[in-house]
């Protein structure tokens, strides 16, 4: 038996948000995100802990009223399709879409439930 899910890789990041149902819609409907684990509070109000896979990565969470913000950087094939479906989700624009020095095309996008996701392509990548 293995000591982490099938998979899984050694690290994820964990998210404390504020709903974690519209967090799963809108890496669903940005990052094309397949659901993977969600387990309910025993009082059903809420979410007590869920999980979504990003290509190849897991992005845990769980839920708190007074969630602080978290930053996650995601690398897509395409930042300027990625950041749309972002923005057509409800994200608030944090920072538009430009050339940083460090050689990715970024920009970022607040989902409006306590994270902002930096959506990036390397400038050497061709779709």
């Amino acid at each position: 038996m293995s000591w982490k899910p099938a998979g899984y890789t050694s690290a994820s990041p964990y998210l404390i948000v504020r709903d974690a149902e519209a967090t799963l819609r809108f890496l669903e409907d940005v990052f094309a995100a397949n659901r993977l684990r969600v387990h309910y509070r025993k009082d059903g109000a809420g979410i007590e802990h869920a999980e979504a896979r990003i290509d190849d990565t897991v992005i845990m969470m769980g839920e708190m009223p007074d969630a602080g913000e978290a930053h996650v950087h995601v690398y897509v094939a395409n930042a300027e399709k990625t950041f749309a479906k972002a923005v057509d989700a409800g994200g608030q624009i944090v920072q538009e879409l430009k050339r940083s020095g460090d050689g990715d095309y970024r920009g970022g996008v607040a989902d409006g439930n306590g994270a902002v996701w930096w959506i990036s392509t390397q400038e050497g990548y061709r779709e």
